[in-house]
């Protein structure tokens, strides 16, 4: 199909699923800024007001994960009063053993698995249109929201439909919002501040037309949200921390992994592949695939697919790839500086476009 409409959501970090990555990954952080040996996969799950945090890792650091939780749950914007039960055992010796692959001392992926990388020549992000403009109607609630505007709560969705002609970005067909807000703020009085404060100053006027569709609260009241109207679990919302529906995805989620498992550490060098394939002008669009063994610091197969839109074969941009890139574990680690406590900020908005992140840097490809 060359005129189609493709649809992408995002959520905003009161969202439950949300809170658990936010938990997951702000545990992570604090036990690599101890020690950035760590070996961390603990992960969250919530429901009303009871927390559970359960995982292994294989870390020096002394982590109250008790209070870690409470606090990023309520930096999040909740005040409620949580009950946190902690089940988190040391990492099996077997798969800390694998991690270090003794031939050569070098880092061994932490498990098998297939990871995907995706970009596009559609945003200045090089990130698939839908899914950027979802992630800016979510971030916008939360920035009106602290600061200041009380009315809307921290839990919300967003979805956008964007229309291609002849695959090339046309308008946006509809715009969907959805947030927790307070009891007293009418429906009507509500979608006015939607409009002018989250949508309006998000979306490019050149991309909505008077056949746009707007649909705020679609389902009416939403003044119970978050935990207290749904349960969340860390690692469900994989879609929306990649690229919404666009580009494939691997098996693993990446909230509460440390850079050993090439669950998050391989997707995101992916990225960073595709991101300067299309970056440097080789490709409209690009795709990379990456498969590891678990225990082998190299990996089993890297492929790419450019739909079409190469300037070179896919052929020929594979060995331009690894001229340019190397996929060893160890090196993912290093080159992307992957020990540092920088993973509570990817949790919540997606995980790629953010310039901040050094797998979305740009680099001078030779070929």
């Amino acid at each position: 199909m060359k005129d189609f409409i493709f649809t992408s959501e995002s959520i905003t970090e009161g969202h439950p699923d949300k809170i658990c990555d936010k938990i997951a990954d702000s545990i992570l952080d604090e036990a690599l800024r101890q020690d950035p040996e760590s070996k961390m996969a603990v992960e969250a799950t919530i429901k009303d007001d009871f927390v559970l945090i359960y995982g292994e890792c294989n870390t020096k650091a002394k982590l109250d994960y008790e209070k870690i939780a409470k606090e990023t749950i309520k930096k999040i914007g909740y005040t409620e009063d949580y009950t946190v039960m902690v089940k988190v055992n040391k990492q099996s010796a077997e798969i800390n053993n694998a991690v270090v692959n003794h031939e050569n001392e070098e880092v061994g992926a932490g498990d098998q698995g297939i990871m995907f990388g995706y970009a596009c020549d559609e945003t200045k992000e090089y990130m698939p249109a839908p899914i950027y403009y979802a992630h800016m109607l979510a971030l916008q609630l939360t920035r009106v929201r602290k600061n200041g505007n009380t009315d809307i709560k921290p839990d919300g969705k967003t979805q956008v439909s964007v229309e291609y002609k002849d695959n090339k970005v046309s308008r946006i067909d509809t715009i969907v919002v959805s947030t927790q807000h307070s009891a007293a703020i009418s429906q009507e009085d509500l979608k006015k501040l939607i409009m002018e404060e989250i949508i309006k100053p998000c979306i490019n006027e050149s991309l909505v037309d008077e056949n746009t569709k707007y649909l705020i609260n679609p389902s009416g009241s939403f003044v119970l949200g978050g935990s207290f109207g749904d349960s969340g679990t860390t690692g469900r919302k994989i879609v929306c921390d990649t690229y919404g529906g666009w580009g494939r995805i691997g098996g693993g989620c990446f909230s509460s992994k440390d850079a050993s498992k090439v669950d998050r550490s391989a997707a995101y060098y992916c990225r960073y592949v595709a991101k300067n394939i299309v970056a440097n002008g080789l490709a409209k669009r690009a795709e990379v695939e990456v498969a590891y063994a678990i225990g082998k610091s190299r990996p089993v197969s890297i492929c790419v697919d450019t739909f079409g839109t190469g300037i070179k074969t896919d052929e020929e941009l594979l060995e331009i790839i690894k001229k340019n890139f190397n996929f060893e574990v160890g090196n993912i680690i290093r080159e992307l500086d992957l020990k540092k406590p920088i993973f509570e900020k990817t949790s919540c908005y997606g995980h790629f476009g953010d310039p901040q992140f050094t797998w979305e840097k740009i680099k001078k490809l030779a070929y």
